[in-house]
C-alpha cells in the first residue's frame, strides 16, 4: 500500500464511527521501490494531500528523509521538495501491516501491499 492511497482511506463507513481518519498505520514489512520522478504529477497531487496527515505516516514508518513538516510555498518550481513528495507518496510501500480506526480501534490488515477494508456484516 503506497502512503498516497493511505492519504484517502478512512473508515467512517463502520457503524457508530464519526472521526474515522486518519487511519494509523503498524507496519511489519515496508519496501522502498524506484519509482520513476514525474514532476507534474507530483505538484497536482500535492494539493489534494492532507500533507500533516503524510508526514505522520512517513515519520511514524522511519521514511521522514528530511520531508518538510509543511508544504512550502512555490512547491511547484522546488524541484527537492517534489523528489521527497515523490519519495514519500510512491516509493514508500507498505507490503505487511495493519490499518487502524482511530475511533473504534478496528485493524484492518494489509498483506502484500493491499489493505482490506471489507467490513464484517454487523458493522455496516
Amino acid at each position: 500500500m503506497k502512503l498516497l492511497t493511505h492519504n484517502m482511506l478512512t473508515s467512517k463507513c463502520i457503524r457508530g464511527v464519526n472521526v474515522g481518519y486518519p487511519l494509523s498505520i503498524n507496519a511489519s514489512d515496508v519496501r522502498v521501490a524506484d519509482v520513476d520522478f514525474n514532476p507534474d504529477f507530483i505538484s497536482r497531487m500535492i494539493p489534494k494531500i492532507d500533507w500533516p496527515v503524510l508526514y505522520n505516516a512517513v515519520e511514524r514508518l522511519g521514511h521522514v528523509e528530511d520531508l518538510p513538516k509543511e508544504t512550502p510555498v512555490n512547491y511547484e518550481s522546488n524541484e527537492d521538495f517534489l523528489k521527497k513528495a515523490h519519495h514519500a507518496l510512491l516509493e514508500v510501500e507498505i507490503i505487511h501491516g495493519e490499518l487502524v480506526c482511530p475511533e473504534s480501534g478496528r485493524k484492518f490488515p494489509i498483506n502484500n501491499g493491499i489493505p482490506n477494508m471489507l467490513l464484517n456484516e454487523d458493522e455496516i
